[in-house]
């Protein structure tokens, strides 16, 4: 009897090294700075940002056309989830101006996604 108990101890204790050796997910949470422009004009011209390009841009968005977050450096991801609802209206008022956007960041396709959960104005 006491070696069946010897056992599962150590069948426990190799458990237990086991579910501590196994990474947790990723937190693909992040917050990035940029701008939220139509991804089908951003995609044909990479100069067709801010407000050069924003009642062209804004014509497309409130129709529901798919938008993107674009990050000073260049990095495209395209929005999905909830503010994309109801043809984009959560993006809308911060639509070609400088924001920053938290969410969460996935890759699709070889394609960078955001799925945003906060965005705000910045300076």
């Amino acid at each position: 009897m006491r070696s069946i108990s010897n056992h599962f101890v150590r069948l426990a204790a190799c458990a237990a090294f086991v579910a501590a050796s196994v990474p947790l997910a990723a937190n693909n949470s992040m917050t990035l700075k940029g701008e939220v422009v139509d991804q089908a004009c951003y995609t044909k011209d990479k100069g067709n940002v801010g407000e050069k390009h924003k009642d062209c841009g804004l014509t497309c968005a409130k129709k529901g056309s798919k938008l993107a977050f674009v990050t000073s450096d260049g990095q495209v991801y395209s929005i999905v989830g909830a503010y994309t609802e109801n043809k984009n209206a959560k993006l809308i008022d911060l639509f070609a101006m400088p924001v920053e956007a938290t969410g969460d960041v996935t890759e699709k396709d070889g394609a960078k996604e955001l799925k945003i959960t906060a965005l705000k104005k910045v300076s």
